[in-house]
């Protein structure tokens, strides 16, 4: 024995089977009741997607030293350029490190005067 199951409940035996409309069963008012109470979109919990940051200076192409940076760089090629300005950025790294011994700073100093350098390079155009 088939059960349809209607919005005011069941007609006939236990049996599961679904037969008909819920909105064709309600009245009028009801019916718009029930459409007014219901969100038309429905919020799922994800968060916004967020584009990737980009790895590019913000000082790019200013400072006194910017120019000289981007004809280098394009004269001699991308790929060289970076290994060289590694080689330049880790030297100056060891520098601040001696120094930092010298007058005996601590590891926190040290890294202050990194963030420093980096900063007064980004500045001045060597990071351009």
């Amino acid at each position: 024995m088939a059960t349809s199951i209607s919005a005011t409940g069941f007609k006939g035996g236990l049996s599961s089977s679904f037969h008909g409309s819920w909105g064709t069963s309600m009245a009028g008012e009801d019916y718009t009741m029930l459409v007014k109470s219901v969100p038309t979109q429905v919020r799922v919990g994800r968060k916004p997607i967020r584009s990737q940051p980009m790895m590019k200076n913000v000082n790019e192409g200013k400072g006194v030293f910017a120019p000289i940076v981007v004809i280098t760089r394009d004269i001699i090629g991308k790929k060289r350029f970076n290994q060289l300005r590694g080689k330049a950025i880790a030297l100056h790294s060891q520098v601040i490190t001696e120094f930092c011994k010298a007058i005996g700073a601590d590891a926190k100093q040290r890294q202050g005067l990194i963030r420093l350098a980096k900063k007064n390079g980004e500045r001045l155009g060597f990071l351009a």
